[in-house]
């Protein structure tokens, strides 16, 4: 009976033994299962990522070449203003010209008035003559007082040159009357000439004035857009290699991981060897007095209080494998400061982590145990460091961004330990002051940032 006894508490001590011996593989297994799943979880998410930026390459694309198609425009319109300054130079020479030539016409008008002026002197005095003479002159009479033939003829020759003067000054009188008519109404069409051209030229400057204001606005539009895509995205290489470098440092947590569980498999079939070896001792020990008490009768009760006793004792400094305590999960404080900004949507866009403000020179620390994915200069974090963690079988990404310039104080691919520190709190990127920007994302960071958590809560604040 107590041989049965004995017999059973050997088996039950090696199924305890067994059951410790495998906890730790099979937890482990589960948390690098975990890890392996987020692993390709990640990958899928990078196919994804490298999808949308090839989507957002064919928009650059589409972009770059309507930006081509408004510089082609703008050098069409530079033309066309170049071709419509020269036409304008050359509507100004023909008005300067003409201003030349209305000037000359004024001063033949101004000849031309005096000219008639003396005339009308002229035929004043004439007509002032034959008034005192009496009337108009009678030619008849100046005729037919002559004295003698030759007399006559002369009077006859005298009466011809007056009567042709008379006539002649009428007649130059009539001309340059018309004449004058006829050059103030040409100064009259030259002026409005002149005035139609000056408008001409005033609709010609007031196309070209449109036209360098669409120049102006075409150029401001494409460099706003070109702002806001600047703004909105980091460059797709900056991505690129950002995600590879995540991918990376979750293989390096998942390799460390598998170091360990190899570790602690290989503690466990060392105590499960040993708990192997003492319970064959103790077997040992408890079938020797049975040998005994069939050679010496009078010793079985000595031999089986000896094998109660060694179970006794067995059973008593039985040591218990126990499973290594997981990580703490524990987060630190990432910095000093006061937390001025919280996540969700601020100034109308997606503020995915929360900002802690301080002045002076304040250190900046991990968070908790973890991989650097990228230790770099970004056009939007400013002097940026993303690292992976693996805490529970979860991995987690950290974000510690504008950062003094100069004080990263780690490297791509390094391990680094909670509360080391890794930079200082400063005012570089996007940024408006000194503070350290943070984001917290379960699991991988991605350009959407839709793994993004609230650090409230998780990380002590």
């Amino acid at each position: 009976m107590k041989k049965k006894i004995v017999t059973l508490s050997l088996a039950a001590m090696m199924s305890v033994g067994t059951v410790t011996a495998t906890m730790p593989t099979n937890v482990f297994a589960d948390k690098l299962g975990d890890l392996e799943s987020q692993s390709e979880e990640l990958k899928k998410e990078k196919s994804n990522i490298d999808s949308q930026i090839n989507k957002s390459q064919k928009e650059i694309e589409r972009l770059v070449g309507e930006q081509e198609d408004a510089k082609a425009a703008v050098e069409r319109l530079t033309k066309e203003i170049s071709d419509a300054e020269a036409q304008i130079d050359e509507k100004n020479k023909e008005i300067e010209a003409k201003k030349a030539e209305i000037k000359k016409l004024e001063q033949e008008i101004e000849d031309l008035k005096e000219r008639i002026k003396q005339r009308n002197e002229l035929l004043k005095d004439r007509a002032r003559s034959m008034q005192e003479s009496g009337g108009t002159v009678n030619y008849i009479d100046v005729l037919l007082g002559a004295q003698s033939f030759s007399d006559f003829i002369g009077r006859v020759g005298a009466v011809a040159t007056i009567v042709e003067a008379d006539q002649e000054i009428v007649r130059q009188q009539e001309e340059d009357k018309k004449s004058l008519e006829q050059k103030q109404a040409k100064v009259k069409e030259d002026l409005a000439s002149l005035e139609g051209m000056r408008k001409e030229l005033e609709k010609m400057k007031a196309n070209l004035d449109n036209q360098k204001k669409e120049k102006a606005n075409l150029i401001t539009i494409l460099k706003e857009e070109e702002d806001h895509h600047h703004a909105e995205k980091i460059s797709g290489e900056e991505e690129k290699e950002l995600l590879a470098a995540q991918e990376k440092a979750i293989e390096k947590a998942i390799q460390a991981e598998k170091d360990r569980q190899a570790e602690e498999a290989r503690k466990a079939e060392e105590a499960k060897q040993a708990e192997l070896a003492r319970q064959a001792e103790a077997k040992k020990a408890a079938e020797a007095p049975a040998k005994s008490a069939k050679q010496e009768t009078g010793a079985t009760n000595s031999s089986g209080n000896s094998g109660s006793d060694s179970s006794s004792e067995s059973s008593g400094g039985q040591e218990q494998v126990q499973t290594p305590p997981p990580s703490s999960g524990d987060w630190i404080r990432p910095s000093a400061g006061v937390l001025t900004s919280g996540l969700g949507q601020r100034w109308g866009s997606y503020h995915a982590g929360i900002d802690l403000a301080a002045a002076g020179t304040v250190p900046i620390y991990a968070a908790a145990d973890g991989v650097v994915i990228q230790s770099y200069h970004s056009s939007s974090y400013g002097e940026v460091v993303f690292i992976a963690h693996s805490i529970n079988g979860q991995t987690y990404t950290t974000v510690y961004a504008h950062m003094r310039s100069g004080s990263r104080s780690v490297s791509n691919g390094q391990t680094v330990s909670q509360g080391q520190q890794i930079g200082l709190m400063g005012n570089t990127g996007q940024s408006t002051g000194q503070h350290l920007h943070f984001e917290l994302h379960k699991g991988g960071w991605n350009q959407s940032k839709s793994n993004a958590i609230n650090p409230v809560g998780v990380v002590p604040l």
